[in-house]
């Protein structure tokens, strides 16, 4: 039976009539801005957990597994025929693609050079890549982009105007494909090596980070422009991701302050990128700088880019191949009439945007546990909610109607953020400079290494575990960081469950 929960009185007998634990859907329309604003504020109260705090995503929660298959349900709201739409997306998400030209017309297409043959590969069970343990380990679930600074008048127009986010590497393009297909030498192959840095917390404790340094070898197309700049990333867990895309841009702006107006030390900025859809600037939402507006074009460029697959958005047979990568560029590919000219039609891109807007969040676990509560606590007065906003409700026109209207609880606020030295890329991507990175959501970070089979963080998976994670936080995160490395190994360990239990 679903229960009703009743509302705090002075929320308003509407916003509680609207609100039904497993579908949580809720409805703002008869709301004052008082009313909404108390809802999504941080709690001060650490003595239990808030209403639907188990429900991250909504009614669109996975409730049902918190097994290896956790990031891999479907919104649970989702009706019986939306469901075979899911699953035939999910199909499409893992389709092995391969060199054209085949028999399979359906699936061929892939390369010249690559970094997967399929979406799955990176994303493994949907969950969070990794670097290589070793130099036998494959690096299919991270890559390294690349870029340089404009060279002329005309490419930093295209900056200036947001035109382009960045100026591809003249020879490698946006990103190193270490893969290829017969014939085709792969562009390189990436090389970390790692310096220990030992770090003193509290109780005289000594936790020894890892600080990567990358390098290519095995160079295929010849030099790179010497003045190429680099940043690793590793794939991202694939949860909730048409619910971020549901929140309204004047949400997420409003808690933009890249002046650090109100001197509290954090200043979080808006990226805002080219979209091709819409033929203008966005606001940026997704990638680890925000470096697509949509998830529409975040899955065409993976397509284009990773597995060098031609769609609407992205119609580059060749993929990233670039003009001085002739035998690349004219390489047989697997364009076809009855798939629109292309090797992903729109009705296969449609679908797999289908599956991407609708992998579900998996239930919090243990929410009114007193260890998990009391980091809940700490996690809040050590500040880390200037970043990683707790919660938003997701906008009810404009979006599927399974999407609209959650309450969310990503704890993220979708902006940039100065991360300091240690992070830093020093590479920009659109506004994002090369100290900035988007805030990743926490919600499902406990699961990682059921799912995932490890408990490797950041953007380039530097961090072995999430002391070390957020050990590494420096620039706006400094003082949190600081307060965290101060508290006693008991009150540490009681932040990592909180952490654990989203």
């Amino acid at each position: 039976m679903i229960e009703r929960y009743i509302l705090n009185k002075t929320l308003g007998a509407a916003f509680a009539a609207s609100i039904v634990l497993g579908l949580s859907q809720v409805s703002w329309a008869g709301m004052s801005a008082a009313q909404r604003a108390a809802i999504l504020a941080p709690t001060d109260d650490f003595s239990r957990a808030e209403r639907w705090e188990a429900l991250p995503g909504g009614g669109a929660t996975n409730r049902k597994r918190l097994d290896r298959e956790a990031f891999s349900q479907p919104s649970a709201n989702l009706p019986f025929k939306a469901r075979a739409d899911f699953f035939v997306g999910n199909g499409l998400f893992r389709r092995i693609w391969v060199t054209a030209p085949a028999s399979t017309q359906a699936a061929d297409g892939l390369g010249p050079i690559y970094n997967a043959r399929a979406c799955q590969r990176c994303h493994l069970k949907d969950g969070r890549g990794h670097p290589p343990a070793d130099a036998e380990d494959s690096a299919v679930s991270m890559f390294l982009r690349v870029s340089v600074p404009p060279a002329n008048d005309a490419q930093r127009e295209l900056l200036a105007e947001l035109k382009a986010a960045v100026i591809p590497e003249p020879v490698y393009g946006s990103q190193i494909q270490d893969i290829a297909n017969p014939g085709h030498p792969p562009e390189g192959r990436m090389v970390i090596a790692y310096a220990d840095v030992p770090v003193k917390l509290a109780d005289d404790e000594t936790v020894i980070l890892r600080k990567p340094t990358y390098a290519l070898a095995d160079l295929g197309y010849g030099p790179l422009h010497p003045d190429a700049m680099f940043s690793p990333r590793v794939a991202q867990p694939m949860i909730g991701l048409g619910l971020l895309e549901a929140v309204a841009a004047e949400d997420i702006l409003a808690a933009a302050d890249p002046d650090d107006a109100n001197n509290d030390g954090i200043s979080g900025k808006a990226n805002r990128v080219w979209s091709v859809a819409a033929g203008k600037p966005m606001l940026g939402r997704f990638g680890w700088k925000a470096g697509k507006p949509s998830l529409a074009e975040q899955n065409a460029a993976a397509m284009a880019g990773d597995i060098g697959i031609s769609n609407p958005l992205a119609p580059f047979a060749a993929g990233d191949c670039t003009e001085a990568q002739d035998k690349c560029r004219s390489a047989p590919n697997g364009n076809s009439p009855q798939y629109d000219d292309l090797e992903a039609s729109a009705e296969v891109m449609d679908l797999i945007l289908f599956y991407v807007r609708h992998v579900a969040v998996p239930e919090r676990r243990d929410v009114d546990d007193v260890t998990v509560l009391r980091g809940k606590s700490l996690f809040y007065g050590a500040g880390c909610t200037g970043c990683h906003t707790p919660k938003f409700a997701t906008r009810r026109k404009g979006v599927d109607p399974r999407l609209a209207g959650q309450l969310i609880w990503p704890y993220s606020d979708m902006l940039l953020h100065d991360m300091g030295d240690g992070l830093a890329d020093n590479r920009p991507e659109g506004l994002a400079t090369g100290r900035e990175w988007r805030t990743q959501p926490l919600w499902g970070i406990g699961l990682t290494h059921k799912v995932s089979g490890h408990t490797q963080f950041l953007h380039d998976g530097r961090a072995r575990n999430l002391t070390e994670a957020i050990l590494w936080h420096g620039g706006e995160a400094q003082a949190s960081r600081d307060a965290f490395a101060a508290m006693p190994k008991a009150d540490r360990d009681a932040l990592l469950a909180f952490l654990n239990s989203l």
